[in-house]
């Protein structure tokens, strides 16, 4: 099956991409500009649990879906109503946003999914700490609270079978985007406060990356090959865009990076989280010392900066016309999604602006936006994911029985037991099929794979998930006689706003 849509990337690359043999970083697809907005912890039940069906209490902002608009492998009225954990799913409205951050941990996420069963949530992944109940971890929101992402949704294209490349939290998924692998870290077993960062040489944790001066220890570095290595040994101009990843000072000879908003629990929160910037693990990509372009046309192009840019190097890039081929935007910690110091509201505000303002430069007819999540952040969702990779490590893997996960395979790195949790994934373009939900298997790195295809760069290499990683490309309508017009939103609620906003 992956050979058969491959072949149909191939062929309808061909019929619609202006043939330029002469260019080696003309992309395969009318696809010129990639813009992946890469949000943190949302499980896909705990956006899409209902979608297309919203409840449309009084007093919330309206979703009603346009005629024709297809289901999702969502909760059931069964499911709903006699769910096998110990709690119900919950609906949560927009004045409920703000909740507290999940358990979402490598062997708890494991636990929770308990041989397949989706039923040990409360327990292993609800958080029960600072006055916060467990039960809440089965919540989830409908379209009258994450509004914008319902009505790209339904204009544009999304995945239901979409999944977290391993078990575990943030970092590992970042790595996987960018690499995926999640092995090669150093040192290679590194355990902080009783947390286990780093197991056998593999990255299963949340520490800092050794080159960054605005790390805080325990901090871990990374061996091996990442996209940027590839897109910059091609001469394809990319960048990682982050908020708050400009300095604010420096202390001792190294940058600070103190830049912050009041998160959704009203404290003040720094906009850039170290963890959050994978390239930043590589010697190959990091800027350590964060700093500037030495010039803004050196944007997206190989200088000082090594591709790692504050988020407001995007755009000035963007106003002046000069796009990279590949963008990787991070939102500043306020408005990144996270449970805990973020929230869809705030979320939806970073989105809406971001597109809106990407559909009006003249680059959108050959642009595509990936919105894609780090990881579930412990949220209950129904679905037990395809295990492609299995792991032993004692200890920490526990899917089935204790130290087992999988069937992991002779010679394997152990601790990158996945697919993990089920996450939102949504095509925003000219190209994307509109109003369509794509059923076939894929994950973190198959967003990494349509870069490596698009512009022929080849792959990772020494076991990445990139060689198993399903195709976006039924995501996409490049035959199609019209293309999907703008969605202009409005960024406080998501509502459809007049053309041009």
């Amino acid at each position: 099956m992956k050979n058969f849509f491959r072949a149909l990337f191939l062929i309808a690359a061909v019929a619609a991409s202006p043939a330029r043999a002469d260019d080696p970083t003309t992309p395969l697809t009318p696809i010129r500009h990639l813009i992946v907005l890469f949000q943190e912890n949302v499980s896909f039940d705990h956006y899409f649990a209902t979608y297309p069906n919203a409840e449309n209490r009084p007093g919330e902002t309206p979703f009603h879906a346009l005629p024709g608009t297809p289901t999702v492998n969502g909760l059931t009225a069964g499911l709903l109503e006699h769910n096998p954990n110990s709690a119900p799913p919950v609906r949560l409205d927009r004045a409920h946003a703000a909740t507290c951050d999940q358990d979402h941990e490598y062997a708890a996420e494991q636990r929770a999914f308990d041989h397949g069963q989706m039923d040990r949530f409360v327990e292993n992944t609800g958080d029960g700490e600072s006055g916060c109940d467990p039960k809440l971890v089965m919540a989830y929101f409908d379209g009258n609270t994450v509004t914008a992402l319902w009505n790209y949704a339904q204009n544009f294209a999304m995945s239901d079978d979409s999944f977290d490349t391993e078990f575990g939290p943030s970092t590992p998924g970042a790595l996987n985007l960018v690499s995926g692998r999640t092995d090669g870290a150093v040192p290679e077993n590194l355990t902080y406060e009783n947390e286990v960062l780093t197991a056998s040489g593999t990255m299963i944790a949340d520490p800092d990356p050794g080159y960054d001066d605005c790390s805080s220890t325990p901090t871990t570095r990374m061996s091996g090959t990442n996209v940027g290595d590839l897109l910059n040994k091609a001469g394809v101009t990319w960048g990682w865009f982050e908020g708050g990843f400009r300095p604010t000072g420096k202390a001792h000879g190294r940058a600070v990076c103190d830049a912050a908003h009041p998160g959704s629990d009203g404290k003040r929160r720094r906009d850039y989280i170290p963890h959050h910037e994978p390239f930043q693990y590589y010697k190959s990509t990091a800027n350590p010392h964060h700093l500037a372009p030495s010039s803004d046309a050196k944007i997206g192009r190989t200088d000082r900066a090594r591709h790692q840019y504050d988020l407001e190097d995007f755009w000035k890039a963007a106003d002046a016309g000069n796009l990279p081929a590949v963008s990787f935007l991070k939102a500043p910690a306020y408005q990144d999604g996270h449970a805990g110091y973020s929230d869809p509201v705030h979320e939806q505000v970073f989105l809406v602006e971001t597109l809106n303002r990407l559909q009006k430069l003249p680059e959108w007819k050959d642009t595509a936006v990936v919105i894609a999540y780090d990881d579930s952040d412990g949220w209950y969702d129904h679905v037990m994911p395809p295990i492609v990779n299995g792991s032993a490590l004692p200890g920490l893997d526990s899917l089935g029985v204790p130290g087992v996960c999988g069937n992991p395979a002779p010679g394997a790195a152990p601790g990158r037991c996945g697919y993990g949790a089920r996450l939102p994934l949504l095509i925003v373009s000219p190209y994307a099929r509109r109003n369509f939900v794509d059923h076939a298997l894929t994950d973190q790195t198959s967003i990494l794979r349509f870069i490596e295809d698009n512009w022929k760069l080849g792959r990772i290499g020494g076991g990445s998930y990139d060689e198993k990683a399903g195709p976006l490309a039924p995501l996409f309508d490049f035959a199609a006689r019209e293309t999907a017009p703008p969605l202009f939103l409005d960024p406080e609620t998501g509502a459809v706003a007049p053309a041009g906003r």
